[in-house]
Order: structure tokens, then C-alpha cells, then sequence
């Protein structure tokens, strides 16, 4: 007969109040907790955090959550979910005002997978059993109502379960399956436990193959590097982080830009404001290498007969036409247009020239959309303003109507690398109060 799968879980009981210097491992196996090799010990990461001596002295606690906070993903009223030091997104950096004196609050441990390694290192000394370590805190999750407990700290614990390259039990092959076992563990030990009980340790047994010999998987394993994270940011975060992150990109790598992500760009370009209720803004988008050719050589010619007439020598032109090659290297150009189409006629030069400059400063709002949604798309760009000198051999090589003049041209691309250093800029510098 087949065994059928199963395990069962615990608190342990009489786990004194925590001070700091206190060994876990000591007031654990003190309490006779009964543990065989094979098991997981859950442990809360309060009673850790008063044993490493991270209780503050701090009225208030907004400071705390700032000190350890490293960038805000979300806020809405006086609810933050940041960041913190630990790579860890969740509210208030983990500053915890329960379960310690008034005012004091409790910082998460400086470094939870050691301190797992300690507890689980005490216990073989003290006990002689060979235990996988779990230190788990309370956690929100995006989309779900409540609250679980989930792993920030592992020792001796199969972290993570990749059955990708796997089938089924229909033969499917698995593409995308990575069990997070020592969240599953966090979340069994706290039904047992409990957010209020005073039992801060329970025991898993049943599940000894997320035991291992050695130190195991590390908590730090669980946390979504950026570049993989699809949900990094609240949305007025996101749309912050875009235009601050936006930057001039120069050099690309040759990966193909997906023309949907430049559509939907495009799709936030043209939600810019415009004067009467027009729609100043065409873009045209050269998907093909044939096409950026054409056009980069046909505006380079008149870059080179310009830069003649002005005098400049042959080895300055050369040296000029090759800093221009930002938009020759990049694997997509788009070219956005203005057009007048609903603007209005004065007979007034003063009036007829404002006019004009409406429709020019709605082109670049929706010019500067277009790059903060290209920046949201984790796509690099780079504005350059060389179509305005040679509108009409653009109109001509690119066949587009006289009604439209070219606003420069955007590259687009994969940064080749990370953007420099922005200079920082003092928002009063550039502020006048009246």
C-alpha cells in the first residue's frame, strides 16, 4: 500500500521572555522541544531580534522605519511598504512596535540566515540532532487579503524547490514550477503558533527532505532580483521612478526591441496635453534596418554639405558625423512629428507665433511621455534633435506629408550598460515663490 504523504506540526511551549545575550538555542532546547533529526524549527523573529539586541529606544517610529528603509515602493496615506536593508519588501521595513516595551520598537535581524545558522549549530551542540532552521516574519502579499508568515532566514532548509524541466502527472513539462518551501514551512509553523499566543518556536516533522546536511538554501533566495520583477513599484512610485530613472542612453546591445512595448509607448505619448483639443503628435517608427539606413545616410549627406558651407575642415566634420553615430548604432528609430492640424489662424504675428509654440510644447510633453513610458518598458532611449535640421529630406526619404515636420529623433534600445551618475539638482535652484 502506498504511503500516503504526510506531517505534522507543533508549538513548543515555555519559551521564556527573550533578552537580549540571551542563546536561543539554549532556551530551546531547554524546553525539552523534542526534536529528532529530519525536523524544521520554525522561530519568529522577534524573540531573535531582542536575543541580537536590535530593540530602539524610539518614540518615533516613522524614523526607525526611514533608517532602515532604502527606497518607498509604495505609500498611501501613513502605510509605507518600502525596501529595507535586507533586499525585503514589505510595510514599515519590518519595524515592529508590538511585543516590546512602549517606546521601543524592533528592528529584524541584522542577518537572519546566520542567525538560523547559529540556532541550528546550538541545537546539534546541545541536543545532538541535525534540524533545518526557518526564522520567519509576518508578511502582506500584493493581490491577497491577510497576512502569512513567510522565511527570512534559513539554515540546513531546502529554500527553494525548482522542479522546472519536470513533468506532470499528464507528462506536461514543467516550464515555470519553483516551490518556495520555506515559505510553506513559515506559513504550516505559524498556524500553530499564532500572532498572539506567546509561542514564538513551533516544529515541522514529516517533511525531511527539505532538510539538508548542509547549510542549505539561503532566505535571500526568495527575494525577486529587479530585473526579473514585473511589480517593483506602486503606481505613482512607477511613474516617479521612470521619469527619474529616464536617462540618455548612447550605446545599445544588438537584443531586438519588441515593437509592441515602442506601441504602447506611443499609446502614453499621445494622453499628453495639447491645445484645442487637438492631436499634434504623428509618429513614425523605423522598424527596419533597410529604413534607418536609408534615412541616416541621406541625413548625414546633408550634415556634411551643411558643416562644408560653414567652413568646418574635413577632419572636423569626420570628427563630428562620428559622435553622431548614437542613432546609427541604436536597433530602432522613431521618428515623432508635429503637425498644425486644428491649430488657429490670427493674422497677428505675435498671436500666429504663439500659436506655433503651443503646438511645439505639446509635442514635447508628448515626446517626453513617450520616453518615460519607453524607460517603464525597461527600454533605453536617446532624444537627439538632428531631424530638425534637414525636415525636408526626412519628408522626402521617408515619404511623410509637407504638413509634418520631424522633432528630432528618439533611439531606441537595451542599455549596453548602467547609466553614469546623475549630477544632483537642487529643486530651489530652479523655483521662484511669488
Amino acid at each position: 500500500m502506498t504511503q500516503v504523504p504526510s506531517f505534522r506540526a507543533w508549538a513548543v511551549p515555555g519559551i521564556p521572555e527573550v533578552r537580549e545575550g540571551d542563546d536561543l538555542a539554549k532556551l530551546i532546547a531547554a524546553a525539552e522541544p523534542g526534536l529528532v533529526d529530519g525536523d524544521v524549527l520554525l522561530v519568529t523573529s522577534k524573540i531573535v531580534s531582542k536575543a541580537e539586541g536590535r530593540v530602539l529606544a524610539a518614540d518615533d517610529r516613522e524614523a526607525a522605519i526611514d533608517a532602515e528603509t532604502v527606497r518607498v515602493v509604495a505609500r498611501r496615506g501613513a502605510l509605507r511598504i518600502v525596501e529595507n536593508k535586507l533586499g525585503l519588501v514589505m510595510a514599515a521595513a519590518g519595524v515592529d512596535a508590538s511585543n516590546t516595551p512602549a517606546g521601543t520598537v524592533l528592528l529584524l535581524p541584522e542577518d537572519p540566515d546566520a542567525s538560523a545558522a547559529a540556532i541550528r549549530d546550538g541545537l546539534r551542540d546541545a541536543l545532538g540532532v541535525d534540524v533545518g532552521v526557518v526564522v520567519t516574519d509576518t508578511f502582506g502579499r500584493p493581490w491577497r487579503n491577510g497576512l502569512t508568515d513567510v522565511a527570512i532566514g534559513a539554515a540546513g532548509v531546502r529554500v527553494l524547490d525548482d522542479l522546472r524541466g519536470g513533468t506532470d502527472a499528464y507528462g506536461n513539462q514543467l516550464g515555470a514550477t519553483v516551490v518556495a518551501t520555506a515559505d510553506e514551512l513559515a506559513g504550516a509553523g505559524d498556524l500553530v503558533k499564532g500572532k498572539a499566543g506567546g509561542l514564538p518556536v513551533a516544529v515541522v516533522r514529516g517533511l525531511g527532505a527539505a532538510v539538508v546536511q548542509d547549510e542549505g538554501g539561503s532566505a535571500r533566495e526568495l527575494v525577486r532580483v529587479a530585473r526579473d520583477d514585473m511589480f517593483r513599484l506602486g503606481t505613482s512610485e512607477a511613474v516617479r521612478e521612470a521619469v527619474t530613472q529616464r536617462r540618455t542612453v548612447r550605446a545599445f546591445t544588438d537584443e531586438p526591441v519588441d515593437p509592441g512595448a515602442v506601441r504602447r509607448a506611443v499609446a502614453a505619448a499621445v494622453t499628453a496635453p495639447a491645445p484645442h483639443h487637438t492631436t499634434p503628435w504623428r509618429f513614425v517608427l523605423l522598424e527596419s534596418a533597410e529604413s534607418r539606413t536609408r534615412l541616416l545616410d541621406a541625413m548625414r549627406d546633408q550634415w556634411i554639405a551643411d558643416l562644408r558651407r560653414d567652413g568646418k575642415s574635413e577632419e572636423s566634420i569626420a570628427k563630428r558625423v562620428r559622435r553622431g553615430d548614437v542613432l546609427r548604432n541604436a536597433p530602432y528609430l522613431v521618428v515623432p512629428c508635429l503637425v498644425m492640424d486644428g491649430s488657429h489662424t490670427y493674422g497677428d504675428e505675435r498671436r500666429d507665433a504663439a500659436e506655433r509654440e503651443m503646438f511645439v510644447v505639446a509635442t514635447g510633453a508628448g515626446v517626453q511621455n513617450f520616453l518615460v513610458a519607453l524607460a517603464g518598458e525597461r527600454l533605453g532611449s536617446a532624444w537627439v534633435s538632428s531631424t530638425m535640421f534637414c525636415r525636408d529630406v526626412v519628408r522626402r526619404v521617408l515619404d511623410l506629408p509637407e504638413t509634418w515636420d520631424p522633432m528630432g529623433a528618439v533611439a531606441v534600445g537595451h542599455a549596453a550598460g548602467a547609466p553614469g551618475e546623475r549630477p544632483e539638482r537642487v529643486v530651489e535652484d530652479f523655483v521662484e515663490v511669488r
